[in-house]
């Protein structure tokens, strides 16, 4: 990325996963969801292909963006009107836990119970309101899965 400017972000499973859902949103031609079809035929060769590893890689992504996401949630605990800007960049990371989780039987329960505990606390926190992400995927971000998506952190807590 140029300087002073964010870093694109790695191509983690995870991160494939959010780049296919986000492409079958954007597919508006014909064309274009020709394309994003014959992407998908080859994404899910790959998977196929590789599943056990796949599954592995996604269980191994889930336990370190679960372990962000907890400390992103303490931080904000402590010091909300430090914090509370970086939820729309922030809540990315609880978008790829429910990706990879679809992924994978691989994760622990003591993950899925910390998980459960932290979508808790944010239930608590979390200011109801419109979709934070770009208009034109909101259809492909349901609010009953990706609740999330649909509010903001208050600056105080």
């Amino acid at each position: 990325a140029p300087a002073g400017q964010m870093p694109y972000p790695q191509m983690t499973l995870g991160n494939l996963l959010l780049s296919a859902k986000r492409a079958r949103c954007s597919a508006q031609t014909i064309t274009e969801r020709s394309q994003y079809s014959r992407l998908m035929v080859q994404f899910d060769a790959m998977r196929s292909k590789w599943l056990s590893a796949w599954r592995g890689k996604a269980a191994n992504e889930f336990r370190a963006r679960l372990n962000l996401w907890r400390d992103f949630l303490e931080a904000y605990r402590d010091r909300p009107e430090a914090n509370q800007d970086r939820y729309n960049y922030e809540v990315n990371r609880r978008v790829l836990l429910e990706l990879l989780a679809n992924e994978t039987s691989e994760i622990p329960a003591e993950q899925r119970e910390m998980l459960a505990g932290l979508d808790a606390l944010l239930r608590s926190l979390l200011v109801p309101g419109g979709f934070i992400w770009q208009v034109d995927i909101q259809d492909c971000f349901p609010k009953e899965t990706y609740w999330y998506l649909y509010g903001s952190l208050p600056a105080e807590s």
